[in-house]
């Protein structure tokens, strides 16, 4: 039975292939006028021809330079030559995606009248969206690196904003890094101007105290106390004991808060140079801008178009043809039979 089945099977492909041979000047002539007119129509006339110009760039795993250049952690050193990784690069596409980017070309280069929208049209926003989503992709590649590619009818214009996205892209990150950093900066500029007009006080406070003669409390105060029991133990009411005794008043007086200026002045000075060192990194990652990519090849105006690939256009659309054509016989060729059963 399996034998048979098989046999009739190999029939049918034999009957179908002798059908198809017959019926060669039909499927020849169709193909031969499709591929034509695939030539035809693929040509710059109908389709304009359009450029290809790429910029491929590494994205930089640097993100604070006061960090990169100044941390004592020799990680952050070698941070500022090194390469991005998967999740750098993936911010790089969303930057890339962004309607910061994508405004800015479309004004620079007039993209609406370039890419012959209607200005006046009811979606001409969304065609023009559209337009520029076909004509301009972005992809990360197998090794991390990011690729910009821009398909247009003129070469020069493909390639100037090939390399102008690229620019925008670092100008970009380096300004949303910087409105960010601003507000870090102003932050610790604050807190750094207040502790330093606190010690202004402090030691505009503890002047006044010094010319009152509060020099060092607890040496002065045990100096007294010490000159005083020898100055009593010769005459207890000489004119000695008495100036101490006025000293140790004033002492008395001033002494609390000598000692409480004294300690936070200390504290705050302390305090000062830490928030220094964060307001010098802060102020640094504000005024100072690096690179936030690596570019690998810059785009150049192409020599020869990229689309539409005519020669592929035509083989698709004979090869289309034919099949379609023989299917349509085979069908009508059988419904003719099934008919003349009926009959």
């Amino acid at each position: 039975m399996t034998d048979y089945n098989n046999k009739d099977q190999s029939f049918s492909a034999v009957r179908l292939v002798i059908f198809l041979w017959n019926k060669k000047k039909i499927l020849l002539s169709v193909s031969i006028v499709a591929a034509i007119a695939a030539a035809i129509f693929s040509g710059p006339f109908f389709i304009p021809p359009k450029f290809k110009s790429q910029v491929i760039l590494f994205p930089s795993s640097t993100n604070s330079i006061s960090k990169a250049l100044l941390n004592d952690n020799q990680g952050y050193k070698q941070d500022l030559l090194q390469f991005g990784e998967e999740e750098d690069a993936e911010q790089l596409l969303q930057i890339l995606n962004s309607s910061k980017i994508r405004d800015r070309i479309i004004q620079k280069y007039n993209l609406m009248k370039h890419y012959d929208i209607d200005k006046d049209g009811k979606y001409k926003r969304t065609m023009l969206n559209k337009e520029y989503a076909s004509n301009i992709t972005y992809r990360r590649t197998e090794n991390m690196a990011v690729e910009i590619t821009v398909m247009d009818i003129d070469p020069d214009t493909a390639a100037l904003i090939a390399n102008d996205i690229s620019a925008l892209l670092d100008s970009v990150k380096i300004k949303m890094q910087k409105d960010r950093a601003l507000r870090g900066y102003q932050i610790v500029k604050n807190e750094y101007e207040s502790l330093q007009n606190s010690i202004r006080i402090k030691e505009d406070s503890m002047t006044r105290l010094r010319e009152l003669g509060i020099q060092d409390y607890e040496t002065q105060s045990e100096m007294i106390n010490r000159q005083m029991a020898i100055e009593i133990a010769k005459n207890a009411n000489s004119n000695a004991v008495k100036a101490l005794e006025k000293k140790m008043d004033i002492l008395a007086k001033y002494g609390g808060p000598y000692v409480s200026l004294r300690d936070a002045l200390e504290h705050d000075k302390k305090q000062l140079s830490e928030v220094r060192e964060k307001y010098d990194k802060a102020k640094i990652d504000y005024e100072e801008e690096l690179p936030q990519t690596f570019i690998v090849d810059r785009a150049y105006p192409a020599e020869k178009k990229s689309y539409p690939v005519r020669w592929l256009i035509v083989v698709v659309a004979t090869l289309g043809t034919f099949l379609i054509t023989a299917f349509s016989l085979v069908v009508i060729d059988g419904i003719k039979k099934e008919t003349q059963k009926q009959a």
